[in-house]
Parts: C-alpha cells; structure tokens; sequence
C-alpha cells in the first residue's frame, strides 16, 4: 500500500473524568492521553493498516518518548520526528460536554517545539522517499507564523515532488492570534488560501469552507463544492462532515464528496448518535478513512460511506485516536449498526 506521511502538532491531552468540570476535577486526576490532528490521521491509518508515517518536532524528555512510544504501538512510523533542545510539548485540556452544556477546550501550547523549528531543520528528501500523499491540517499553521511557513513549504515541496496533498481545514476559533493586526479568521483565511493553493483533496465542515474561502454559501453543497474547487484548481475533490444535534450527547453525523471530473456530489447515509463518549478526533477519523478508501482503489460512493462510518465509530470511542477497525467501519456501512455484543 502507498505510504501517507501526516505532518504537524502532537499535544499530551488532560481531560477531567467523566462529564466533570474543571473546578470539580482540579486537584484531582486527570485522564492522560497524546492528540492532534495529523497524529491521529495517520494513528487512524496505522490502524487501519495503512502505511502511515507522522512528523513533527518534540522536546528531548521522557514525556515525549512516551507520546512516541504510544504512536509506535499503533504502527505509526515515527523515525522522522526530530527531537530538540528548544520547545515543549504542548497540552490541551478538555472538559466533556453533557446534555445542553457543550464541551470546553482550554489551550497550552505557545512555544511548542514543532511551532519553532523552521523547515530547514527537517530533511523533506527522507521524509518523502516512498510518499504518495501527504496531509497537513488548519490547525498546523494556526500555531504560530513559523508553524504556517513550514506548512506552506511541505505542500509546495510535496506537490515539486508529484505527491498528493489532504488537507483538512480544521478552524479552531481560539487559535490564529500570531499577527495581532488580523482578526483571527481573517488570518486564518489569508494563510489557508495560500496553501490550499497546492492541496489535491479538501476536507472540512461546511459553516468553515463558507465563512474562510468567501464562497456563497446561499446554493446547496454542491454548488458550494464546485466554487471551492474552482478557486484552487488544483483540487480534485473536496469533502464534508455534517453534524447537527440537541445536545451534546445527541448527534446527527454525515458526509459528502464532490468529485470535480465528474461534478457528482456523492453523499453518504446519515447516522443518529444517541450517546456520544468523546467527540473529539471525529473529524480526523473522517479524513482518515476517507484517504484510507481512496488507497484501496474505492469508487467515490464507497469512500464517502466509509469515511462517514469511521466517524461515526469514533464518537463511541475515548480519546482523540480512532481505535476502529476496518471490519467495524464496513459492518457499519453495510448496516450492522445495532451495538450487538461479539461473542
């Protein structure tokens, strides 16, 4: 299978048991576990089977040797992480949402490792040897104005060598503070129009693609698709997750794919998530099975159903990793959604 190589911020997440608050938990226990976007692309990948590969920059210190270690357990290829004497690791803090309370992050990551350390510390020839695609996401440069230089190099690299580029847009509202005289979405908007420049296949909720990349979001998805695939000529698809819900425990989950060739919008069915046990990593899982269904040679349909399958799963499952296995997603599409114990 082809290798995928994801590149960006891998955080330590510390999130307050059950549905507690941070007043409530704090002193206390916290559940530990390691996140970010690309990371948990390509553990998703890994899982899958997938030839996945993961790149970033991390401090030289145990807690980091054991965010490498939990990548590797999966099968995530790690030898590219470069391990350096300035930064840290960055760590987010989450507070799980419950009936009509939503969730709440809270960020600490100014002067994470992978947020200053320029590209020319990486060696991209390595990195790339083997490489088919590649994925980046919109919270990489979202981190700090190096963090986006890098981002926007790796896909101009990547697309110099002929490799395919995913990214998925992943606004984040309390991020993109790096130049005070921009509004963050402003920002946000300017630097993703860059790179996207130079991305293959668009991944994105739909209320971000209309608010970032000034498309009239008046028309239905499909023409929504097309005017984003029309200012960046180089895409070739671009994707959607779908959420509705009443409460943070009750969710509607669905996906679409817009193939520009054949200007055929294929949509999958929608799920009905009735209890939700982490929500985050969802999106990550979408775009990992999406890309994970474009390796295996699958017709749009069929990648748009399994995309949505696998995020779907995700939601049922603690942590930002999507520990789904192929046989679940496609049980799931094909139906077998009942929550049966295997025996």
């Amino acid at each position: 299978m082809s290798r995928v190589v994801t590149f960006g911020e891998i955080m330590m997440r510390l999130a307050t048991p059950g549905f507690a608050r941070f007043q409530q938990a704090m002193p206390g226990s916290v559940n530990v576990t390691f996140a970010g976007a690309e990371a948990s692309i390509a553990a998703s990948l890994a899982y899958l089977g997938a030839d996945a590969a993961f790149v970033t920059a991390l401090p030289d210190h145990a807690i980091a040797d054991a965010c490498i270690a939990d990548l590797r357990s999966i099968g995530v290829e790690t030898k590219h992480i470069l391990r350096t004497t300035e930064g840290r690791l960055g760590i987010y803090f989450l507070e799980h949402g419950a009936n009509q309370r939503g969730g709440n992050v809270i960020y600490d990551r100014e002067g994470a490792a992978v947020a200053l350390t320029p590209a020319a510390a990486y060696d991209w020839t390595a990195i790339f040897t083997g490489c088919e695609w590649f994925v980046i996401s919109g919270i990489t440069p979202a981190i700090s104005r190096n963090a986006a230089e890098v981002a926007l190099f790796a896909v101009q690299e990547a697309e110099r060598r002929g490799i395919k580029v995913v990214c998925d847009m992943n606004y984040r509202t309390k991020l993109w503070r790096w130049e005070p005289s921009l509004s963050a979405r402003d920002l946000a908007t300017r630097t993703m129009k860059d790179l996207l420049r130079h991305v293959t296949v668009f991944v994105g909720g739909i209320s971000d693609a209309i608010a970032m990349l000034g498309v009239d979001g008046a028309g239905d998805l499909h023409t929504v698709a097309k005017q984003i695939t029309a200012q960046f000529p180089n895409l070739t698809h671009a994707a959607f997750t779908q959420r509705d819900g009443s409460s943070a425990a009750v969710q509607n989950f669905s996906g679409a794919l817009y193939e520009k060739a054949t200007d055929v919008l294929h949509t999958a069915p929608t799920f009905s998530i009735t209890q939700i046990i982490d929500r985050l990593g969802a999106g990550d899982a979408f775009t990992a099975g999406l890309l994970f269904s474009i390796l295996q040679g699958s017709s749009p349909a069929e990648t748009i159903a399994f995309a949505t399958a696998a995020g779907c799963l995700a939601h049922s499952i603690e942590g930002d990793f999507n520990y789904s296995t192929r046989a679940e997603i496609e049980a799931l599409m094909q139906g077998d959604g009942g929550g049966r114990v295997s025996r």
